[in-house]
């Protein structure tokens, strides 16, 4: 069973949060707010934090920025993952997953599923792997936001969480570049 092992390292890592929005700002952005909290409460660092509108090449540009950014190892997106036409974060950065990361949805939708039942299929929350970095497009809520980080990227970042986590894979990510040398 999953665990927290105290005898390990507690290990920071950088995370930088895009709200995908056409009408927030950082005075109004409660689902950007309640990432950095979570982040900053459990000791992480918030390397950046921007706000695009809903536009396929911007949230595609600020994405593949900070993952060509050595200080982020993780991005998280809030916003833009529903059915109405300025919903687009989901087609804007699959193009750059090298690896989908299918559970994260499916686990999602099933924490989801328990808080608002059927309504979760309205969210195409979506995760992978870009330029060895993590990649996670959380829907809009605070809500959503929340049930995201307190039911699996607080432990899947937590270098101590076991039986694995994602930090204990971070240095391998990019092992397909160097292989055969």
């Amino acid at each position: 069973m999953s665990r927290i092992d105290e005898a390990r390292p507690f290990i920071p890592v950088g995370i930088a949060v895009l709200t995908v929005s056409d009408t927030r700002t950082l005075a109004d952005d409660r689902s950007g707010d309640t990432l950095v909290q979570r982040i900053t409460e459990a000791g992480h660092r918030l390397v950046a934090r921007a706000i695009v509108a809903d536009d396929r090449q911007s949230i595609f540009d600020q994405v593949q920025a900070w993952t060509q950014d050595d200080a982020v190892d993780v991005v998280i997106t809030t916003g833009g993952t529903g059915f109405t036409g300025r919903d687009v974060t989901p087609e804007a950065l699959e193009p750059l997953f090298e690896k989908r990361m299918d559970g994260f949805s499916e686990v999602f939708h099933r924490i989801s599923y328990d808080k608002i039942g059927t309504s979760t299929i309205q969210s195409r929350a979506t995760g992978g792997v870009a330029n060895a970095t993590f990649i996670f497009v959380l829907p809009g809520s605070p809500g959503a936001c929340k049930d995201a980080w307190d039911g699996i990227l607080k432990l899947q970042l937590d270098y101590r969480h076991m039986p694995c986590n994602f930090v204990e894979i971070m240095p391998r990510l990019d092992e397909h570049l160097t292989r055969g040398k």
